[in-house]
């Protein structure tokens, strides 16, 4: 493994400001994005009313606690363009995350937006020791989903050779990387782990190819698989961490030289921990769920948006922004498989869609090799003959496949096949996958 420790030019002023210079220029961009959404967008207008507060009111940092929160509701119910801030002819791009049935979170990006993106997108590469010139293999996805493209215009921004290699297809991302040997890689963490074993079938050494770097993220991993991948892989193992209703991936990203928690690029996203149960703003240090404010975004701004991910605020070390804790958990009920984002709610929508089949259902979560699994388990309704199963788990897959975007195998059971608790309720989610 390599590490490239920058040299103090290779830094943006921002990132070596002082905090008093940081904090001012945040307040200055917090309070044109709070005019920016009450100005332009209904919903803001109606939501700040209702708060009883106005964009004036924001005074310091600490007063954005007087203001709304956002959540993946607010998105669905402003669905498609209703959170808009310009007019949808000045926005250049959309991106969408798998959301309820024909309900997806919708995202929209001004030029300005796209070029903010690149920018924070390829700080974050150069922050995990990419350079221009560098080749960059891209494995994220391509398409509706932020992360191919999130990280495709990032690399290029930087001045890299871009892989634009997309998911699957594991013999070919193989013989590419031995073919033109880039020296970083953008991927999952689990797929990852997946290509390696492909080198391994073929009799390679993993270790012995020409990456240096990966850049890990779109779901959790722990610390363990970062050692298991570098040490098989040979290379240096960076999170990075984004959400599509903030931006896409590159809102924090941690550095080569520390690799201890993903840094948040503050001058663009103003980050909070509140308690989960109470709305209730906590001091840097204490775990609760993280909460993000736009600070640049033109087409949609996104005001106090509720991420659902459980971590900590952590002082800087590399770099003068705050940094984020490992995710050590969700406050809803949000499943990530293999960087979908899956809501049991999601499936129970598709089931209640079926005529033959009952409400009850259970989503059973287990980890093959290194690649989650998802199985959903549903019933036959009494007055269905057993021999529509395998027709109805077919159907069902194939729905899941199309609305939500995650291959799962189906069982359907005979009704009260599934077990109840106590209270006569189904357990929805059997999360069986190794806490290690």
């Amino acid at each position: 493994m390599v590490q490239r420790n920058p040299a103090p030019g290779d830094l943006e002023p921002i990132e070596r400001a002082s905090r008093d210079e940081l904090q001012a220029l945040q307040l200055e961009r917090l309070k044109k994005t709070l005019r920016h959404a009450y100005e332009n967008v209904p919903h803001y207008r109606a939501a700040f009313h209702a708060k009883g507060v106005h964009p004036e009111d924001l005074r310091t940092l600490a007063d954005l606690a007087k203001f709304p929160f956002t959540d993946k509701k607010t998105l669905r119910d402003n669905y498609p363009f209703g959170l808009f801030a310009v007019p949808r002819e000045q926005v250049v791009r959309i991106h969408a995350s798998s959301g309820t049935t024909g309900k997806a979170t919708v995202v929209g990006y001004t030029q300005n937006d796209i070029d903010t993106w690149a920018n924070v997108v390829a700080r974050s590469i150069r922050a995990a020791g990419g350079r221009a010139g560098d080749m960059v293999h891209i494995s994220y996805g391509y398409g509706l989903f932020t992360g191919g493209l999130g990280a495709h215009y990032g690399a290029e921004r930087l001045g890299c050779t871009v892989i634009p290699m997309s998911g699957g297809q594991t013999e070919k991302q193989v013989q590419l990387i031995r073919d033109f040997a880039p020296s970083i890689i953008m991927v999952t963490p689990s797929y990852m782990l997946n290509i390696i074993e492909e080198f391994q079938k073929q009799g390679i050494d993993p270790a012995e190819s020409s990456l240096k770097v990966g850049i890990f993220g779109a779901e959790p991993w722990t610390d363990a698989m970062r050692g298991e991948i570098e040490q098989r892989a040979g290379i240096d193992a960076v999170d990075i961490y984004g959400l599509s209703e903030v931006m896409g991936p590159g809102v924090a990203s941690e550095c080569i030289e520390s690799k201890d928690g993903p840094v948040i690029w503050e001058d663009h996203f103003y980050p909070e921990i509140i308690d989960p149960e109470t709305g209730e703003v906590l001091p840097d240090g204490s775990e609760g769920e993280l909460v993000f404010t736009s600070l640049t975004k033109e087409a949609m701004p996104v005001i106090r948006y509720r991420t659902k991910d459980l971590t900590r605020l952590l002082p800087p070390t590399s770099r003068a922004m705050r940094r984020i804790g490992k995710i050590t958990g969700r406050s809803d009920d949000m499943l990530i498989i293999r960087g979908v984002n899956v809501f049991p709610t999601q499936i129970e929508e598709l089931i209640l869609k079926m005529p033959d089949l009952a409400s009850q259902y259970q989503l059973v979560v287990t980890r093959d090799g290194h690649l989650d699994k998802l199985e959903v388990i549903a019933e036959l309704r009494p007055d269905v003959r057993e021999t529509e199963s395998l027709a109805l788990a077919r159907e069902l897959e194939h729905c899941i496949k199309t609305h939500v975007g995650v291959s799962t195998r189906v069982s359907v059971v005979a009704p009260n096949g599934i077990e109840r608790t106590l209270t006569g309720k189904a357990r929805r989610v059997v999360d069986k996958r190794p806490r290690n």
